[in-house]
């Protein structure tokens, strides 16, 4: 059952709406009965999602990839650290200065290459996680 109404519109809204009713196939009645539930549906349900859904949905995604991302650095740095500590023996006493002036050098250079690679955009965590994106990625090192 359909009710009657009389509404009052303004001249612009009322040119445009019959100018849409005019097609063939279309009639005011049901383009304001639509544009209606329409409104009424944005209002009674949840516009806040409608409106920041897709972004939230995007940021979600972000994040993700930060955490794996996160995981990637994590797990290389600990493998890194075991593999070191492995391997390393103990020094003497008598040397602890000189491999400290070493250590200093060392990671004096460390820091320049990582500002250099930083600055050209060229990371080894994008070379990684580049790798692990490929379906066919083959690994690096003895078999």
């Amino acid at each position: 059952m359909k009710i009657r109404h009389c509404l009052y519109l303004d001249e612009n809204v009322s040119r445009k709406l019959d100018a849409v009713a005019a097609k063939p196939g279309s009639n005011k009645s049901t383009i304001v009965n639509d544009a209606v539930t329409d409104y009424l549906r944005r209002q009674g349900g949840n516009e806040f999602e409608a409106i920041f859904g897709p972004r939230l949905d995007k940021m979600s995604g972000q994040l993700l990839r930060l955490e794996r991302n996160q995981e990637v650095v994590v797990e290389s740095i600990a493998l890194f650290i075991r593999y070191h500590l492995g391997i390393t023996a103990p020094l003497p006493p008598a040397q602890h200065a000189e491999a400290q002036a070493v250590a200093h050098e060392r990671f004096d250079t460390f820091l320049n290459q990582v500002t250099r690679r930083i600055r050209q955009g060229k990371t080894v965590g994008r070379e990684v996680l580049a790798r692990l994106e490929q379906p066919d990625a083959q690994p690096v090192g003895r078999a």
